[in-house]
């Protein structure tokens, strides 16, 4: 699983650089690239949801829909900034939980 995760992501960075080069559109280069990094920034942001496994695997399907979003717009240049930025929900809502529950690791933080 752990060698698909990276095919995907350096196939992804190969098929930016492709279309870099065919179209010359440094403005879409640079949209792509952020976007690219910021889903990465989600994926791994998105770890500290783990505790709560509906929400860990919810988090991941959004991630799935977020990629996918990202290759429609460097094939259409559609962007879809609601679904590409749709696992910030479950981030959010983790730490709601988190402030409305509590956590069993009340002695670690200083209050």
């Amino acid at each position: 699983m752990k060698v698909l995760i990276i095919l995907v992501v350096i196939v992804t960075i190969v098929a930016i650089f492709v279309q870099y080069s065919r179209n010359k559109n440094l403005k879409k280069l640079f949209i792509t690239l952020l976007t690219f990094s910021a889903i990465i920034t989600l994926a791994v942001v998105g770890n500290l949801t783990r505790q709560v496994m509906p929400l860990f695997i919810a988090h991941i399907i959004l991630l799935i829909f977020s990629w996918i979003a990202l290759i429609v717009y460097m094939i259409k240049e559609r962007y879809y900034w609601w679904i590409i930025f749709a696992p910030v929900i479950t981030i959010v809502l983790f730490l709601l939980l988190e402030m409305a529950v509590g956590s069993s690791h009340k002695g670690l933080l200083p209050t």
